[in-house]
């Protein structure tokens, strides 16, 4: 009799088990499959000009700067990685950005890192779905405070050949344009 409840209880356990790694097999499925949101940041795959328009905020006078920027998708599209460069402020500028969405938190991230900095800027961002704009925010070192800063971003995708992104950063507790850059696609 024990020999037979020992091979009962054997058979169920390695049956939940089974089904225990059926179900953690799913729900990583689930999470490392790019879906709509994948697809939304991938508009934005392919080379453009960018137009920088930054805004002291002190005068209000208004400063240009013109480059260039590659975006392509990496891991089977699960994240967008942008290559820029171009001139800032009468020096070279290179950055790099990774952007993703988050099945599992059901959140957008961005990595930021250039040359101007030796830091990260990471934020997190949510699809207004009114405006159909990506909202992001998060914090940055600004050396001219000296210490962090809060910073917002919004993504605007006028049509397939034309995006603005406009940063923000808040200043003496205000909240300020910093910068505007506009995407047109080569």
């Amino acid at each position: 009799m024990k020999k037979i409840f020992a091979a009962v209880f054997i058979l169920c356990a390695v049956n939940l088990f089974a089904q225990d790694q059926l179900e953690a097999m799913k729900a990583w499925t689930e999470y490392m499959t790019p879906g709509p949101m994948h697809q939304l940041l991938s508009k934005m795959v392919g080379n453009w000009k960018t137009t920088t328009t930054f805004v002291d905020p002190a005068t209000g006078n208004e400063m240009k700067s013109e480059g260039k920027a590659t975006f392509e998708t990496i891991f089977e599209g699960r994240y967008i990685k942008s290559v820029h460069s171009g001139e800032m402020m009468g020096m070279p500028f290179e950055g790099l950005g990774f952007d993703a969405y988050d099945n599992g938190n059901k959140e957008f991230v961005s990595i930021w890192i250039d040359n101007m900095g030796t830091g990260i800027i990471v934020m997190k961002g949510k699809l207004d779905e009114k405006s159909g704009s990506l909202v992001f925010t998060g914090t940055g070192y600004d050396p001219s405070i000296g210490k962090n800063m809060k910073y917002r971003s919004v993504s605007k995708w006028i049509n397939d050949n034309k995006t603005v992104f406009e940063m923000f950063g808040e200043v003496n507790g205000k909240e300020e344009l910093m910068f505007t850059m506009e995407y047109t696609r080569m």
